[in-house]
């Protein structure tokens, strides 16, 4: 049996998120009271009290959600879990991925990914970008339907969730023209999505470009098992490649399909989301349906995992 523990990415926050996992697991308390030192702010309380809109801002609910994956990694390994065979993230989850295996150390991390998302929100000005879900479309047709478009201005496919669910992301007028597209098209459902940064398209160069240097002095080594990368669908193959792919992560295509696809290719039977919610659950359900897939969210779920997973072996 082959295992690879999945990350989720921005999207996957809600207040109250790791309550009982934070009631019962001392080494969940110690991970969010390091976070919280590293970052001079209260990470529990914002996750435990809110308010949501100030959750929901994007320099905070990256590391709240890299410090709550990262402090459930710890816990399966507490528990008695097994490190996995294969490791990936959804976008912010490939940094959880690498905090977790020991690539970036937890303070660093959090810190990283603050800083990413204040430079992702510093690159397009709120109300300037705007990013919408594509349902029931062929992927090729949702890339078309954005060229079509791009003579508007700036809008791609920009994360390909599953078969039958890419985003599109850009200028607001030129993902608004694309939505229109896509329906006429014949795609089922096009849902504009409430966030206020475009992510993965070419807007985001500006940001990538100041990255580098903090990626630099926080990226120490590859991390302990494979890494998929979103940028390549591949496995990371030096430490210079891990951080230019992380770097193009910020204005390239999530291959999230792809990803899993690799995942398959590799021999992954079991995959377990490690993370607050189920989203990338659901997505690896409608991409491989011969995948036994486990989140782990709360201590219940997390110790029925390892015993099932143990008995597998």
């Amino acid at each position: 049996m082959k295992t690879a523990f999945v990350f989720p990415g921005q999207g996957s926050q809600s207040v109250g998120m790791l309550e009982a996992a934070h009631r019962e697991f001392e080494v969940v308390r110690e991970v969010f009271h390091e976070a919280s030192e590293a970052l001079s702010l209260d990470l529990w309380h914002l996750i435990e009290n809110g308010p949501e809109s100030e959750l929901n801002k994007t320099e905070f609910t990256q590391p709240a959600i890299l410090a709550a994956s990262v402090a459930l990694y710890r816990a399966w390994l507490s528990a008695g879990g097994s490190v996995p065979d294969y490791i990936a993230g959804h976008s912010l989850g490939e940094y959880s991925a690498l905090v977790s295996l020991g690539a970036i150390s937890l303070s660093e991390g959090v810190k990283l990914v603050r800083r990413r998302g204040q430079l992702m929100q510093d690159a397009v000005p709120v109300g300037v970008g705007a990013m919408a879900a594509v349902l029931n479309l062929d992927d090729a047709l949702v890339v078309q339907c954005c060229e079509k478009a791009s003579d508007v201005g700036v809008v791609a496919a920009v994360n390909f969730n599953s078969p039958g669910q890419v985003v599109i992301a850009g200028e607001v007028g030129a993902v608004e023209v694309a939505s229109g597209f896509c329906k006429e098209a014949g795609a089922k459902r096009v849902l504009p999505l409430p966030v206020s940064v475009p992510s993965h398209c070419a807007l985001m160069t500006p940001a990538a470009d100041l990255l580098m240097p903090y990626l630099v002095s926080a990226l120490v080594r590859p991390p302990e098992v494979p890494l998929i990368q979103n940028v390549t669908a591949t496995e990371v193959t030096s430490l210079d490649s891990l951080k230019n792919n992380l770097v193009k992560q910020l204005y390239s295509p999530v291959l999230w399909t792809q990803s899993v696809a690799r995942l398959s290719a590799l021999g992954v039977t079991h995959v377990v989301e490690c993370g607050p919610g189920k989203v990338l659950s659901g997505l690896i359900k409608r991409i491989d349906k011969s995948m036994t897939v486990f989140d782990i969210e709360n201590p219940e779920k997390l110790h029925s995992t390892i015993e099932l997973m143990a008995e597998k072996e």
